[in-house]
């Protein structure tokens, strides 16, 4: 009988184990299957096909500098992360319900780790960069998920103007 008191609270210890680790290699909701995001925002960026640069800022006021930011539909943008701030901060590109997603996941999972091609995490005076492809017209966002920055409205949007126009 003492073993059964036991026995229930190490199993629930090893699902929770289990389930922070899927969630630490980049399988929790979100989207990250792998290519670094869905069609719906775009791709990775292949760097000969970069056409310009963006450089943004990320403060510890919770704002990106520039927040919006205009595209080309086809358009390879080589983003240039600047951590101006003593926090960590990061850019994640993404449709806005896979950004709350994602969001929501950080929240429970504060220090997980993952690098996909279409996000960099920055420490505090650090400097990276985003390649990215837009294939579709239309609006992707882009945001800080690390816990509480998103609510406190680090946020912003890239337009993606039709091609031709």
């Amino acid at each position: 009988m003492t073993s059964n008191r036991f026995r229930i609270p190490v199993i629930a210890a090893l699902l929770a184990l289990a389930t922070a680790g899927a969630a630490a290699s980049g399988t929790h909701a979100g989207g990250h299957d792998g290519d670094g995001g869905n069609s719906a925002i775009g791709k990775p960026g292949v760097a000969g096909k970069s056409v310009r640069t963006v450089n943004i800022d990320m403060t510890d006021n919770m704002r990106f500098t520039p927040a919006d930011i205009e595209v080309k539909q086809g358009e390879t943008v080589r983003f240039v992360v600047r951590n101006v701030g003593v926090l960590k901060h990061e850019l994640v590109l993404g449709t806005g319900k896979d950004l709350r997603a994602h969001y929501e996941a950080m929240m429970k999972n504060p220090e997980m780790e993952h690098a996909e091609p279409n996000m960099v995490t920055l420490a505090p005076g650090k400097t990276g960069e985003v390649l990215w492809q837009f294939t579709q017209a239309g609006k992707v966002d882009f945001g800080c998920l690390q816990p509480g920055h998103y609510d406190a409205g680090m946020k912003g949007a890239v337009s993606v103007a039709k091609a031709g126009r």
